[in-house]
């Protein structure tokens, strides 16, 4: 019987099902928070922040934990706990009935999801360096075409029903899930996993390592201070387009279809041709350029129609994860991709933290 090979296109399908079950919450969690405090959901923005900022700081707390377990015992069971965590966690957040039930369920998905550090580290295990920028695009792709067909979903069943987007956010990740179980094989074998040890696994511990990988800690503080304005918007986009421009949850969700229509489409094809054109410095600074830009013209548009205009030009910016990406796996060794990709997580979560308590 033939082995079966690990490719992209495992890890794309598993990702796309993955965001596209977070997606289609985005544009309705403002109103479902709301509702649970009988309150308006511009009164209800600090909240939505410090629900966020609780997912994110599980993240950090137990991302390099699994990350460390991914480089020790696989990528696949990690991935596998990962996806499960989030299904079921959807399903309680629908029927969650007081505010601090809520929160409950966000802190045990934000210590199950560390899908997207493993999923990194399964892409390097899998891709020859040279080729790591447009792999990364892909996942990139993967995360656009989640965010075209996520948030529209969620704003046309939310109209419908608040919980309608959360039972299907719960299914599709389910189903995600018996998709890896079935088909998802293992990228890193027992010859190239390294030893667990407290300081790869301890979210403090594991930044200590990245000391020996000068550019990895220089491209880390790009990626927090990058991530912090990003969740800052993420966690407003909703509220702050409702209260400027009277969007719904249906113009919010489409809205959010446009940005994952611009992310596919640069970081699934274009990315692939500019980067090795400009090379991975060129393009990522490039990328953060276009981004600095964008955010001034998100912040300074008077008419919704101009957000439209704005996320095309923004979506140019998207070549700057997969460059940066890129340069952290070249200097990374091998066995150690998944603690690297763990205390990258890591800081995302703080960054998250960060951006989206200071945001709303």
């Amino acid at each position: 019987m033939t082995k079966r090979q690990p490719g992209i296109g495992f890890i794309f399908l598993t990702l796309l099902l993955d965001v596209l079950g977070f997606g289609v919450l985005i544009p309705v969690a403002p109103r479902l928070i709301a509702d649970i405090q009988g309150i308006s959901v511009d009164k209800a923005a600090a909240s939505v922040g410090i629900l966020a900022a609780t997912y994110s700081a599980m993240q950090f707390l137990f991302a390099p934990t699994l990350g460390a377990l991914s480089d020790r015992y696989g990528r696949r069971p990690v991935l596998l706990i990962a996806i499960f965590g989030s299904g079921i966690d959807y399903f309680a957040m629908a029927f969650s009935p007081t505010l601090w039930f809520l929160f409950v369920t966000r802190a045990l998905n934000g210590l199950s999801g560390a899908s997207m550090s493993t999923a990194s580290a399964y892409v390097a295990d899998i891709t020859p360096p040279e080729k790591r920028a447009g792999a990364f695009g892909m996942i990139g792709a993967a995360f656009g075409i989640g965010f075209i067909l996520g948030p529209a979903l969620g704003g046309l069943l939310g109209k419908y029903d608040i919980h309608y987007p959360f039972y299907a956010a719960g299914a599709l990740s389910l189903l995600n899930w018996l998709y890896g179980y079935f088909v998802l094989p293992e990228s890193l074998p027992p010859e190239r996993r390294a030893t667990l040890t407290f300081a790869k696994a301890n979210p403090i511990g594991v930044f200590r390592g990245l000391g020996k990988y000068p550019l990895v800690m220089w491209m880390a503080g790009s990626l927090f201070l990058l991530n912090v304005a990003q969740f800052a918007l993420h966690t407003t986009w909703v509220i702050y387009t409702q209260h400027r421009y009277g969007w719904d949850t249906v113009a919010a969700g489409l809205s959010l279809t446009t940005v994952g229509i611009g992310a596919a489409v640069v970081q699934g094809g274009l990315a692939r041709k500019i980067i090795p054109k400009l090379g991975e410095r060129k393009s990522l600074l490039l990328g953060i350029s276009i981004g600095v830009l964008s955010y001034i013209g998100y912040g300074t548009a008077t008419q919704g129609w101009m957000i439209y205009v704005i996320v095309a030009v923004a979506s140019l910016g998207g070549i700057a994860m997969p460059a940066c990406q890129s340069l952290i796996t070249r200097s990374v060794q091998r066995d150690e991709q998944g603690r690297v990709q763990g205390a990258l997580s890591g800081l995302q979560s703080l960054a998250s933290i960060v951006g989206s308590v200071s945001g709303t």
